[in-house]
């Protein structure tokens, strides 16, 4: 789903606020983070309306799977379109939010009509994951240095491996991965892949204010706040999953 959020690489700022030093005229033209929290907000709300629009949907007797697949398809890629071509991100992070709220919308009616009351549980723990980890950075309780950022990018680049692995080798052999099911190994993979998730929003943050730093253009607002709701999207999901293991016990 993520790895290290490839949208959030020092060498995008870098080049981008390299080229763009050039042609600056003000400030008014350059990154900052007021900027990037309100697109922020303007991608949370798209994703918000295409959830609604699936889960609408699943909740009056019609089927989303064509639209949450769909829109699971569509947003990974304009994710991999704008990781390539940051100047698009203006036009590409909105279309992302809303596919993406699709493909939300269909996962969580699927969860809720199994665990009713899961998908609130689920939005509530990553909304106080998101601001914990925002008040640790802020306060520099937690400080992103290059062996914490090595750490998470090799932590979570394992990850993606993994599930990539194991989800290829179930169309070849009969094979069920380990973080299938409600073991207490798998209920022990899910909290470990929710603590790294939540650690890749402390690279988010840092890469964030760097681009401030770094005079980005401005359309590097929307490429910030995109590349926020991959990591944010990546958690909730994450977090349905663990809640519905511990459901599934009871």
């Amino acid at each position: 789903m993520n790895s290290k959020n490839p949208f959030f690489k020092t060498d995008t700022f870098t080049n981008t606020s390299a080229v763009h030093d050039a042609v600056v005229i003000d400030n008014n033209q350059t990154m900052t983070v007021a900027g990037t929290i309100n697109k922020s907000f303007i991608l949370l709300l798209l994703l918000v309306a295409g959830a609604f629009a699936t889960w609408n949907m699943a909740f009056n007797g019609q089927n989303p799977i064509f639209l949450t697949i769909g829109g699971a398809i569509v947003g990974l890629i304009f994710v991999l379109i704008t990781t390539f071509k940051p100047q698009l991100s203006t036009y590409l992070s909105p279309a992302y939010a809303v596919a993406e709220g699709l493909f939300i919308g269909g996962l969580s009616a699927i969860f809720e009509v199994k665990y009713p009351g899961i998908v609130m549980q689920a939005v509530s723990a990553t909304f106080v994951t998101f601001l914990v980890c925002f008040a640790l950075y802020k306060y520099k309780i937690v400080q992103v240095t290059e062996k914490f950022r090595s750490v998470v990018i090799a932590a979570t680049a394992a990850i993606a491996v993994y599930y990539l692995l194991s989800w290829v080798l179930t169309f070849f052999i009969h094979y069920q991965p380990v973080h299938y099911g409600n073991s207490m190994m798998s209920i022990g993979i899910s909290v470990f892949v929710i603590i790294i998730a939540a650690l890749n929003l402390f690279l988010d943050f840092d890469q964030i204010e760097k681009g401030v730093a770094q005079r980005a253009p401005k359309y590097m607002e929307w490429y910030g706040a995109m590349g926020l709701m991959i990591t944010l999207v990546w958690l909730y999901v994450e977090f349905l999953r663990l809640l519905s293991k511990l459901s599934s016990r009871k």
